[in-house]
C-alpha cells in the first residue's frame, strides 16, 4: 500500500481525548490545539502532566486516570498515547465508557499484539479501533518536550483490520493530514516486521556495539577517547532508556530475534570480503541504499536539499546568512549545528526545500563571504 491523501470533512468530531501527556500525546494535543477546529481536547494523566498541559494550552481539560470515564464518555475520538502495555490494559476496559460511533486510535510502536486485542475487545459493531504508529520522536521525552510541529512530513502509518468502515479510515488520515502527517496503510503484520528492521534492530546493534567498546575501556581507556564522530553518530540511540524499549521489544521479540540473525549473517558475509579484500561492493551498495533514504532525520518524505557552512564563532552570524536569504525569498527548513570549536568556528547545515533553492543559497552565502558547499 501507499501513500494515502484522504481529504474528507471531519466535521463530526468535535471532541478528543487523549490518553497519556508525554511527548507524542502532547505533541498530538498541542498540535491539534493549534488547529482551533475542536469543541474540546481532554487529556487524561498524572495530576502534575494535566496541570502542565492545560497551562501550554495542549489540553482544555484534563483528568486522572482514575476519572477516565468522565473523560471518555463523550468524545468522538479517542488517542490512547500510552506504553504499549498499559494500551493493552485499556482496550480491555474502554469499550464500556465511549459512546456508539467512537473512534479508538493507540500510537504504540508494535501493532500485532494490540489489533489482536481489539479485535477481542471491540465486539460491539457501533465502536471502532484503529491501530496507527507515528513515526516520530526527539532525544527528550515528557510533556516538557511537546512540539506542535513534531508530525510535519513524518510518516503516521495506519494499521486497519477489517471491522472499522473504509470512512472512518479516511476521517482519521484527515486530521492527521491536518497536522502534517503522512498516512501510510500497512497490515499489522509487515509494519512490525519492517519497524523490527529499520528501528528495532538498530537499537539493538547500537546497544551491541557501546557495550562491546565499554568491555574493551575495561583493558585500556584509549577506546573511549578515540570513539569520534563516526562512533558517536552510529550508537547516538544506545541512550534510549529501557522503559521505552521494554514495551517494545516484549511486544516483537520474534521478528527483532530474527532480524538480528540476519545482521549476524551479513556480518559474517562482510568479515569473509574483509578477509578477501572484497569489500568494494559493500560500500558501494551501501552508498547507494543510504542515499535513497528520506534526507531529514526525522523521516521527512519529501527531500531536504542540504548545504554545509564553515563559519567563524561571533555573534550573528546565523542571523546574517538567515536574513541575507531571506531578502531574496528563499525559505530555510532546518538548521542543524554539526561541528563548533569556541572561540574559533564551526559548521551548521541548512536545509532547503528544492535542489534550485539550494543552489541559489550557495550562491548568496559564498557572495556575502562564507565557505559553503551542497551536501549529498
Amino acid at each position: 500500500m501507499g501513500y494515502r491523501k484522504v481529504g474528507v470533512d471531519m466535521s463530526d468530531v468535535s471532541k478528543i481525548t487523549i490518553i497519556g501527556l508525554g511527548l507524542i500525546g502532547g505533541s498530538l494535543g498541542l498540535a491539534l490545539s493549534n488547529k482551533k477546529e475542536y469543541d474540546r481536547i481532554y487529556g487524561i494523566d498524572e495530576f502534575s502532566v494535566v496541570h502542565h498541559a492545560m497551562e501550554r494550552g495542549i489540553i482544555d481539560q484534563g483528568f486522572t486516570p482514575e476519572d477516565s470515564e468522565t473523560a471518555l464518555r463523550d468524545c468522538d475520538l479517542v488517542f490512547l498515547c500510552t506504553p504499549i502495555y498499559t494500551i493493552l490494559d485499556y482496550l480491555k476496559t474502554i469499550t464500556k465508557w465511549i459512546r456508539p460511533g467512537t473512534v479508538v486510535c493507540d500510537v504504540g510502536s508494535t501493532k500485532g499484539q494490540i489489533v489482536n486485542a481489539a479485535n477481542q475487545y471491540f465486539n460491539d459493531a457501533s465502536v471502532y479501533f484503529l491501530g496507527t504508529h507515528p513515526m516520530a520522536g526527539a532525544e527528550t521525552r515528557g510533556i516538557e518536550a511537546a512540539d506542535a510541529y513534531l508530525f510535519e512530513n513524518i510518516v503516521w502509518v495506519l494499521t486497519p483490520f477489517q471491522k472499522i468502515p473504509d470512512q472512518k479510515i479516511r476521517d482519521i488520515g484527515t486530521i492527521l493530514e491536518s497536522i502534517g502527517a503522512k498516512v501510510l496503510l500497512l497490515s499489522p503484520e509487515l509494519h512490525d516486521k519492517i519497524a523490527a528492521a529499520v528501528s528495532h534492530l538498530p537499537q539493538m546493534a547500537a546497544i551491541a556495539l557501546t557495550n562491546l567498546i565499554s568491555r574493551l575501556q575495561q583493558e585500556n581507556m584509549n577506546y573511549i577517547r578515540l570513539a569520534a564522530g563516526g562512533f558517536r553518530d552510529m550508537t547516538r540511540i544506545a541512550s534510549s532508556p529501557y522503559s521505552v524499549w521494554k514495551d517494545i521489544c516484549g511486544t516483537n521479540k520474534e521478528q527483532i530475534a530474527f532480524f538480528i540473525d540476519q545482521f549476524i549473517d551479513e556480518l559474517k558475509r562482510v568479515k569473509e570480503h574483509v578477509l578477501n579484500d572484497k569489500l568494494e561492493p559493500d560500500f558501494e551498495n551501501s552508498n547507494v541504499t543510504r542515499l535513497s533514504i528520506p534526507r531529514d532525520t526525522r523521516g521527512f518524505l519529501k527531500p531536504a536539499y542540504d548545504v554545509s557552512i564553515g563559519v567563524q564563532d561571533k555573534p550573528g552570524v546565523i542571523a546574517e546568512i538567515s536574513t541575507a536569504l531571506a531578502n531574496e525569498g528563499i525559505n530555510i527548513k532546518d538548521i542543524e549545528v554539526l561541528k563548533v570549536r569556541e572561540g574559533e568556528g564551526g559548521t551548521f547545515r541548512m536545509s532547503f526545500s528544492s535542489s534550485s533553492d539550494r543552489d541559489w543559497a550557495i550562491g548568496i552565502i559564498r557572495h556575502i563571504g562564507y565557505s559553503c558547499y551542497a551536501r549529498d
